[in-house]
């Protein structure tokens, strides 16, 4: 059966259309401002390469698994938080879903807000040219906040334009136009980067890899990033999961996806690191980087202007991208669980998330503790808890059904053991560390 904006199950619900259609959306998904913004100062507070070499093996061993496991229990379940968490455990499990769509509901309340100041720092670029005078900084444009407001609500009126349009016409093609934009911008910024005098040698130097400059925080911080970017919360995933099509192999599409992911840092990376150390600039600025230091530097490299301008506009778009997948999580729980209809769910969405995020937009001050809450450490206990879900709270072969298509071998069970075991423990131990340390 086939919809107007996309193939769909025999139940009637829209699936992607293609698997190169699911792996670029998934893409979509995981890059934003995690990998743009987060993972570039991270690198330079936390052993430059070192942290990058431990940041790939956290992908390969952990994420990766929980990744196939989101998927898989969406696919089974066909629904998205409330609807999977029930089937599995119940009328408690309900409860458990009302708690993961309100994080991610919450999250993008201030998400949103940066996502327009990203906009509008966009728009600032290409009018009237990138120097430290005309551009505002982060915090600045955040200051602002009846034109923060205003401009986010334009950035949620757009993302959720692209919602409504559905997964095939709107999720889709935003995802098809966006990703494949988004490389060609960082390769092109990443040539004209390496250009910059003395830039391939100083990118020589911070690439080789010095271990002794890793701590234990370091290795937190890496596999926290892993997870981090990939957006892993029992949410985004798992409402696309339940949007693939049976014949999609999870375990190959996460693969592709999660070094899609990976590959997007790194070349965000490769350009801002080469850029900040040829110029002189700080490396361990820290979360500021890209808005207070990266500025000055497109005012004094040549093409600086088109150069941030291009920067700031690919940045944007995957942001965008997280955006639509945040807000999806929410109109997906209306339409499955409460039996709202396309616009009603869209229109309530836009309603509540333009009141949740107005204190963010008015008193920006309030967005560090609420993604310490809800952007950390919620969304790594939902991916624990879709996990335990999957592997616990499932019957045995559902499992190697949705990632193996029932095939058990040795090398198969071994991945289906590690998924059970090895993985929710490291993540509990992950929350319990981060926890404490929030704490104290």
């Amino acid at each position: 059966m086939r919809g107007k904006s996309g193939q769909m199950t025999k139940s009637g619900r829209e699936i992607f259309s293609t698997r190169l259609a699911a792996t670029l959306t998934m893409i979509g998904v995981a890059v934003g401002l995690g990998n743009v913004w987060r993972f570039p100062y991270m690198m330079g507070q936390h052993g430059g390469s070192a942290f990058l070499v431990v940041y790939v093996v956290c992908i390969l061993a952990l994420a990766i698994p929980a990744v196939t496991a989101e998927w898989s229990l969406g696919r089974y379940a066909r629904h998205g938080p409330i609807g999977a968490m029930e089937r599995v455990f119940g009328p408690f499990g309900r409860w458990i879903g009302y708690l993961l769509v309100f994080t991610v509901f919450v999250a993008n309340s201030y998400y949103v807000v940066i996502v327009g100041n990203v906009a509008f720092s966009a728009f600032f670029a290409v009018s009237s040219g990138f120097t430290s005078a005309t551009i505002p900084s982060y915090e600045a444009g955040l200051g602002n906040g009846a034109l923060q407001a205003a401009v986010s609500l334009l950035v949620l009126v757009a993302v959720l334009w692209v919602i409504h349009r559905g997964v095939g016409k709107g999720i889709e093609r935003a995802s098809k136009l966006f990703v494949p934009l988004f490389g060609a911008i960082m390769i092109t910024l990443i040539v004209m980067a390496l250009q910059l005098p003395g830039a391939l040698d100083e990118l020589s130097e911070f690439l080789r890899p010095d271990f002794s400059e890793l701590s234990p925080t370091s290795l937190f911080a890496a596999l926290g990033q892993a997870f981090f970017s990939l957006s892993l919360a029992g949410t985004f995933y798992l409402v696309y999961g339940s949007y693939l099509s049976d014949d999609i192999n999870i375990p190959r599409t996460a693969i592709t996806a999660s070094f899609g992911d990976a590959g997007a840092a790194l070349l965000a990376a490769l350009f801002i690191v080469p850029s900040v150390l040829a110029l002189g600039l700080n490396m361990q600025a820290g979360p500021m980087l890209i808005f207070e230091t990266l500025p000055r530097m497109f005012s004094e490299i040549p093409a600086g202007r088109f150069i941030g301008a291009a920067f700031l506009i690919g940045l944007w778009m995957m942001a965008f991208l997280s955006s639509v997948a945040a807000l999806q999580v929410v109109v997906a729980a209306l339409t499955d669980s409460f039996r709202f209809s396309l616009n009603r769910a869209v229109l309530a969405v836009g309603a509540l998330q333009a009141l949740f995020m107005l204190p963010s937009a008015l008193k920006p001050d309030i967005i560090g503790t609420l993604d310490l809450i809800f952007g950390s450490g919620m969304q790594m206990l939902g991916s624990g808890l879709t996990i335990v879900a999957l592997m616990w709270g499932c019957d045995k072969a559902v499992a190697a059904t949705q990632l193996f298509g029932g095939r058990t071998d040795g090398l198969r069970k071994l991945y289906l053991a590690w998924l059970k075991w090895v993985v929710p423990a490291v993540l509990g131990i992950l929350l319990v560390m981060y926890v404490v340390d929030s704490i104290t």
